[in-house]
């Protein structure tokens, strides 16, 4: 975590990636990262080690179309210019949209409101949307699994739906939007959005939910999973390359 320099000035960076490549955000040894990315392009754009703290985590394969994060750094520094190298350097798979300067005490994980993710389920093969969605061969029922969905919202433990071993300090979240929606060209879109989550949540809580719209599972089945807080009693945890970390909200 970058700790507050009273001669440092702080930036934050807003960004998008295709996370297929990469073991997540988080750097790891032996492993390609989205955070080694950009740490790598601002230490040859800036010609310094330059640290980032992200907003959050996001696992191997799973995407993002927002995300943020900040840095420290003793020198005013041209952001429009900025985002136009880190553009420069860094892979195709990784966007920089802005570069903007911060208050001292702004944190891209702390300061966030809200974060908002989606998971994208094609119900026929698609040549182009397949590495980014999960294909299903069986109907489901959206409605049930809108009715389940909603318990999520008067829910605040989930345990249930967090990945074994852990090292989450509370279970507690609060979801303020829980909903899935059918497009017209066939698709399922399921709309998450919560103050934090836990890590693979929002898989398993999308894998859980398709055994409702199955029939696999009923409406008091899904809430006696939520009150069990058992990570066994839920379904397994959908892939990762449906997932888009959607939108973080940062207050105005």
């Amino acid at each position: 975590m970058n700790s507050f320099n009273p001669n440092s000035m702080r930036y934050c960076i807003f960004f998008a990636y295709d996370g297929t490549a990469y073991h997540g955000w988080q750097l790891q040894p032996n492993a390609p990262t989205v955070q080694q990315e950009l740490e790598d392009a601002l230490h040859t754009a800036l010609r310094a080690d330059i640290s980032v703290t992200g907003a959050g985590r996001t696992d191997t394969g799973v995407h993002a179309r927002m995300m943020a994060c900040h840095f420290d750094c003793e020198e005013a520094l041209d952001c429009d210019h900025l985002t136009f190298k880190l553009n420069c350097l860094l892979p195709p798979d990784i966007a920089v949209s802005e570069v903007r300067a911060v208050a001292p005490d702004w944190h891209a994980r702390f300061s966030a409101l809200a974060r908002t993710y989606q998971y994208y389920i094609i119900m026929r093969k698609d040549a182009f949307l397949h590495p980014y969605a999960l294909h299903l061969y069986f109907p489901l029922d959206v409605e049930r699994m809108n009715e389940a969905a909603a318990l999520l919202l008067d829910h605040k433990d989930f345990g249930c739906f967090c990945k074994s071993h852990s090292d989450n300090k509370t279970n507690i979240c609060s979801v303020t939007e829980a909903q899935w929606t059918a497009t017209d060209d066939g698709m399922l879109v399921f709309r998450i959005t919560a103050n934090r989550f836990l890590r693979n949540m929002v898989r398993a809580i999308v894998g859980t939910l398709i055994e409702v719209g199955k029939g696999k599972m009923t409406i008091d089945e899904f809430r006696q999973v939520l009150l069990s807080g058992k990570r066994t009693e839920a379904g397994e945890s959908v892939p990762a390359k449906g997932l888009f970390l959607e939108k973080i909200t940062y207050p105005i």
